[in-house]
């Protein structure tokens, strides 16, 4: 098969375009200036980039742009130093930019929980053991042990770097107690007047995923499909699944409600046999799903 010439033109298009961006992205050229460096209309350019890269150009260019400050950040570049490096005209738009792409402000992302107080703590529960970890505006943390309790820490550690880590065991076996209570049989979580408050930290798509999943009531199965569609990303299933792999408060956000379309269990961080479990509790029946 003779390769399609219109379809070869456009992607070398797509190439030079995305090539141009990424060597001036430091001065934020505008949709023009990319368009007629490549030898389009813009009209034509807009709507030819976004069919092949499936986000618009100035997308693409925030991309780049957070990246770029994130590696500023990373050596310690002051905000202001960044902002200008990067291209951008005021400390609002850096500010706006990681709001928008990363569901936090440079500051904190830069500061990796520094000034923030952990209080963490290892627990049994019926599901085996757990660790948790609160901040002062809630629980930020929650994953059952895999390999070690040590080795639960350190990934702890790493998502918050800066952090001060106090380990309060008393702190935390009240959360415990109302995530796992210990009656049987029930449901998975103690009705209370006032819910669990949680901390989360996560890109602006991944925050988008895991409000999604706030949402499927207990005792309830969804798929990655209208997961995708509810957040009005239909197509970004395999983001989707990634985001969902990436919950970083497990049971609360309950990413094990989520299977796949042929009604098969799917993949869960914490083993299969961990996500048949909560869902058999949730559903009040001990043997409700085939092995």
């Amino acid at each position: 098969m003779k390769p399609n010439p219109e379809l070869s033109a456009h992607y070398q298009s797509i190439e030079q375009a995305i090539q141009y961006i990424e060597d001036n992205v430091h001065r934020q050229p505008e949709l023009d200036e990319i368009a007629s460096a490549i030898g389009l209309s813009e009209y034509h350019f807009q709507r030819l980039f976004t069919r092949w890269a499936g986000i618009s150009p100035k997308r693409f260019m925030q991309f780049l742009t957070k990246e770029h400050a994130k590696e500023l950040l990373a050596r310690s570049e002051n905000l202001l130093e960044t902002t200008h490096q990067v291209g951008l005209s005021s400390l609002g738009r850096l500010h706006d930019l990681f709001i928008n792409t990363e569901a936090v402000t440079p500051g904190e992302y830069k500061s990796r929980g520094a000034g923030v107080t952990i209080q963490y703590g290892l627990h049994q529960t019926y599901l085996g053991r757990c660790l948790i970890a609160t901040t002062g505006r809630g629980i930020c943390h929650l994953g059952f042990v895999q390999n070690s309790e040590g080795e639960a820490i350190d990934n702890l550690v790493a998502d918050w770097r800066q952090a001060s880590m106090v380990e309060d065991y008393q702190a935390t076996a009240p959360l415990i107690a109302r995530i796992f209570p210990d009656r049987e049989p029930g449901p998975a979580f103690e009705k209370k007047s006032q819910p669990l408050k949680l901390h989360l930290r996560g890109t602006n798509f991944q925050i988008k995923v895991w409000e999604a999943l706030l949402g499927i009531p207990e005792g309830s199965v969804t798929t990655y499909e209208n997961i995708a569609t509810r957040i009005g990303s239909p197509n970004a299933l395999r983001a989707v699944g990634t985001a969902v792999g990436q919950n970083p408060i497990a049971v609360l956000i309950p990413c094990h409600r989520v299977i796949r379309k042929s009604g098969e269990f799917g993949n869960y961080r914490y083993g299969l046999a961990r996500k048949k479990a909560l869902l058999a509790r949730e559903y009040g029946i001990s043997n409700v799903f085939p092995a």
